[in-house]
C-alpha cells in the first residue's frame, strides 16, 4: 500500500490494479483498539445473551466482523470474549471475512489475588495463544469503580506480561488503581474514570 500525492502513488504500483479517482482518498485501514467482538443485544434486548448457545455467539461474533471490516477497520482487539480465539484464527484463515483480531480472550478477575497468581494467569494466557492480557484492577464503574488487587498484584502482573512481550490492558476506574498502573509501566488503562489531573 502507498500513500501520498496520486502521481506518486500510481508509479509505485506501477504494473498493478490501483483503484480511485482523480480527487479520491486513500485511508489506510482503521484500527479500533477495544471492541468486544461477540457483544450483541439478544433476543431480551439487552446485552446479557442469556441462553445463547456458543455457535449462536460465535455467529453473531462473525457477523460483528464483518460489518466492522465493511466499515473500514482492518485490525481490532477484542479485550476478551468467547470465541475470540476461534474467529481470530478463522479470519487470519481466510475461512471467513473479518479484521485482524487480536484478544486477550479472557481477562483476570481475582479480587483476592496476590502476585503469584496473576504472574500465573501471565503465562496462562501466553501459553494459550493470547495477543495480549487483561486484567481487573478495579470493580465495575456499576459497583463504585474501587481498586481490587494491590499496588505489588498490579506490578507484578504487567512485569510478567512485559517478560512475555505481551502487553498489559488493565481495567481501571480508581485513581489509586490508574496511578499503580501507571507506575508499573503497564501498557494500557481502560475506562479510567475516577482519574485526576495527577494520573493524566
Amino acid at each position: 500500500m502507498a500513500v501520498g500525492p496520486r502521481a506518486d502513488v500510481l508509479r509505485s504500483y506501477a504494473g498493478r490494479q490501483v483503484t480511485g479517482g482523480p480527487r479520491a482518498i486513500i485511508l489506510p485501514g482503521m484500527i479500533d483498539t477495544q471492541v468486544h467482538i461477540t457483544s450483541h443485544f439478544g433476543k431480551d434486548g439487552r446485552a446479557s445473551n442469556q441462553g445463547e448457545t456458543p455457535a449462536e455467539q460465535i455467529l453473531y461474533g462473525a457477523e460483528n466482523a464483518y460489518v466492522t471490516l465493511i466499515a473500514g477497520f482492518t485490525t481490532i482487539q477484542s479485550i476478551g470474549g468467547p470465541g475470540d480465539f476461534r474467529l481470530r484464527n478463522a479470519f487470519a484463515r481466510g475461512l471467513l471475512p473479518g479484521p485482524r483480531l487480536l484478544t486477550s480472550s479472557s481477562a483476570f478477575t481475582n479480587d483476592t489475588a496476590n502476585p503469584e497468581q496473576i504472574r500465573e494467569h501471565v503465562r496462562n494466557r501466553v501459553a494459550q495463544g493470547a495477543d495480549l492480557v487483561k486484567f481487573f484492577a478495579s470493580k465495575s464503574i456499576r459497583d463504585g469503580g474501587g481498586q481490587t488487587i494491590s499496588d505489588s498484584t498490579i506490578q507484578a502482573g504487567c512485569a510478567a506480561a512485559k517478560a512475555a512481550g505481551k502487553r498489559v490492558w488493565v481495567h481501571a476506574h480508581a485513581a489509586s488503581a490508574v496511578r499503580a498502573s501507571a507506575l508499573a509501566g503497564c501498557f494500557a488503562v481502560t475506562h479510567g474514570a475516577y482519574v485526576t489531573q495527577e494520573e493524566l
